[in-house]
């Protein structure tokens, strides 16, 4: 009786959806606000409770955080019925491809303890490859460090050609097509000498396996179940693995929102979900969910107006379980610095309402669109957090920290060692090099680590000790390196916080290998994060990207700069599935909102490169997405209130003259 309770919460389209008992393939179409993570909860639940063996069910995500929330989810319904469960195989991409390479890893012919590195350390890795090929002093401008990375990882995970991602992608790069193929070829021989993998070469490993049909057949012997979250996003290596593990679709729950579809600058690709029912025989069945609880239904007409002008993608109307609210305004101010000063004061005044900052957000298309506004905030005292800043594993001190211990991890992390030797006075890249040949030469024997710096030496023989137990060892790193954080940085107190904090993380986990792999695949966000001091504060407004926005949701929001050029950018206008993938960002941010929704078009953009005075500007165009039946649904107003306007005189005021003056200046 508990589970029909359970799953009588869930709205007609979510039932069929979470008890779908066919064996071919199912896709799950979650319209913004539909419930997705509470219906893919329940369908995991589902198959437990018909007899599925949760161990032998595979969940893949794009967080770590949505795999936990998901199987807490699946725990509490199964509970009401089951004693708890545990789902082993529920996590990240990335997460599941590490545990199946690290099972398989001497038939890959790697080491068991193989590194992973994070983006910093891959960038490092390729800097080194950079200079070793002379490419940093070529007579003209080679791509930096950060963009032979992305170079690399988008043809990766596209599987396209190099050529073909220069062109699509970085046109100002494809002059350097030859030189860029043997820089990576020599970056790929750098990572398989140091049994080091970046965060793309894990899926590309883990499609190596499963294009083996031998090794394919027995890693998708181990699942009975496949569910993959948020399947918009996959790119092209994800979708070819899925495939792959599970050829026929038997067994295999997709969910996702192609109007959602907007990360293809990270590779991923919306033709994954708008053909996955064509590529199964019969094709899959397709169960789509319109009933949204977050946003009123005025909010809804206008996301529905807007993405129903789209072309390709699965049709759908939602519909609000809030009932209707006001209209989303679209407000026509002065310039940024108008746009500024209306955000604030329509955000003090929904405060004053009851609405708190922190439940009311600010968005827009790039993060330097909010300059103006922080400059307003920080007057008027308000207090907020900018998500997509800084990451907490760029921060250099903690990157000096977790050196030390992925050297241990893997003696052949050349990155790691040479960052660690160089922590110390009297070590540069020269010394550097020559006690890394020197400890080669020596098969990697800790003991053999001669630096002259007996604490360090004895620091590393102790780390590298298949005896040294892992509780304490992170403790143990910090204690020798704090000493040197004020000689290395400024601001050593808040610095050395930092290190106590991850020394805490790394008790969450049980092993170092875990510890590790786990933070280059899911790092934690950084206080760098925030401006100011917000959380000293009771309450503090959001400034976030639209892309860092998705999944979150606010009573109010506010979006910065609606027009052509924004949106879409002027950098998308050149393909029409770059301006449609506008579209569906532009989509995006409008469902953010649950019961205010704020577009802001400034007249006046302020040309770039100008004393600080100038004035020099464009006038900004209506977005084109703002079509007439879009417009329908919305409330124009202009601020302040006549500005762009006329105020009519009084009818007793005297007239002036001014047709007689213009005759009469020519006779």
């Amino acid at each position: 009786m508990a589970t029909i309770t359970a799953f009588d919460r869930l709205n007609p389209a979510q039932r069929a959806a979470a008890r779908f008992g066919e064996a071919g393939p199912l896709l799950i179409i979650a319209g913004a606000g539909t419930g997705k993570t509470n219906t893919l909860a329940h369908r995991v639940a589902h198959l437990v409770l018909e007899g599925a063996s949760p161990e032998r069910i595979l969940l893949l995500t794009f967080t770590r955080r949505a795999a936990v929330e998901m199987t807490r989810r699946a725990q509490r319904i199964v509970g009401e019925v089951l004693k708890e469960v545990r789902l082993p195989w529920s996590g990240t991409f990335h997460s599941i491809a590490n545990r199946l390479i690290r099972r398989y890893a001497q038939r890959l012919g790697l080491d068991e303890n193989f590194s992973v590195l994070d983006r910093g350390d891959a960038a490092d890795l390729m800097d080194v490859e950079r200079h070793a090929r002379g490419l940093s002093k070529a007579e003209k401008r080679f791509p930096r460090k950060d963009t032979c990375l992305a170079i690399y990882s988008h043809r990766v995970n596209t599987q396209a050609p190099l050529a073909a991602t220069l062109r699509d992608v970085f046109p100002w790069c494809a002059e350097w097509e030859d030189e860029l193929t043997g820089l990576y070829r020599a970056y790929v021989e750098r990572k398989l000498a140091n049994q080091a993998l970046d965060y793309d070469d894990l899926l590309l490993y883990w499609h190596v396996m499963m294009a083996d049909e031998g090794l394919a057949r027995e890693i998708g012997a181990q699942f009975d179940r496949i569910l993959v979250d948020e399947y918009q996003d996959t790119n092209v290596l994800q979708a070819q693995i899925l495939k792959l593990l599970r050829p026929s679709g038997e067994g295999v729950t997709v969910v996702g929102d192609d109007a959602q579809s907007i990360y293809s600058f990270r590779a991923a690709t919306v033709e994954n979900i708008l053909g996955f029912p064509a590529q199964y025989a019969p094709s899959a069945q397709v169960v789509t969910l319109e009933e949204n609880f977050r946003s009123t239904q005025e909010i809804l007409d206008a996301a529905n107006a807007l993405i129903g002008e789209g072309h390709r993608q699965y049709r759908k109307d939602l519909r609000a379980k809030r009932g209707a609210g006001e209209k989303p305004r679209l407000v026509t101010v002065l310039d940024d610095r108008g746009q500024a000063e209306y955000v604030v004061t329509r955000v003090l005044e929904a405060r004053e309402r009851g609405v708190l900052l922190k439940k009311q957000a600010v968005l827009f298309r790039s993060s330097h669109h909010s300059d103006v506004l922080e400059l307003e905030l920080v007057r008027r005292n308000i207090p907020y957090v900018k998500y997509g800043g800084l990451k907490f594993l760029e921060a250099a001190h903690v990157k000096d920290l977790l050196s030390v211990l992925r050297w241990a991890d893997n003696p052949k992390n050349r990155v790691a060692a040479f960052r660690a030797l160089q922590l110390q006075q009297g070590i540069g890249p020269g010394i550097a090099t020559r006690i890394c040949e020197q400890f080669e030469a020596n098969a990697y024997s800790w003991m053999s680590l001669k630096t002259h710096l007996p604490e360090f030496d004895a620091l590393m023989a102790g780390l590298g000790s298949p005896q040294t137990p892992w509780p304490g060892q992170v403790a143990r790193v910090r204690e020798w390196y704090e000493p040197m954080l004020e000689r290395l940085y400024e601001g050593a107190q808040v610095r050395s916080g930092d290190l106590v904090q991850l020394e805490r993380i790394s008790q969450q986990y049980s092993t170092r290998e875990r510890f590790l792999t786990e933070l280059a695949l899911d790092p934690p966000q950084a206080t760098g994060d925030r401006a100011g001091d917000p959380l000293l504060d009771e309450d503090y407004l959001v400034l976030s990207t639209i892309h860092s926005a998705k999944g979150q949701e606010w009573d109010a929001v506010h979006l910065l700069n609606v027009a052509d050029g924004n949106f879409p950018s002027e950098y998308s206008t050149g393909k029409p599935e770059l301006i449609e993938e506008e579209r569906r960002l532009l989509y995006v941010a409008m469902t953010r909102a649950k019961s205010e929704l704020h577009l802001v078009a400034p007249l006046k953009y302020y040309v770039t490169q100008q004393s600080k005075r100038g004035d020099a500007h464009v006038y900004g165009a209506r977005s084109r997405f703002l079509t007439r039946k879009v417009m329908a649904t919305l409330e124009e107003t202009v601020w302040p209130a006549g500005e762009g306007g006329v105020t009519e005189p009084a009818g007793d005021a005297p007239r002036v003259n001014v047709a007689e003056k213009l005759r009469g200046m020519w006779g």
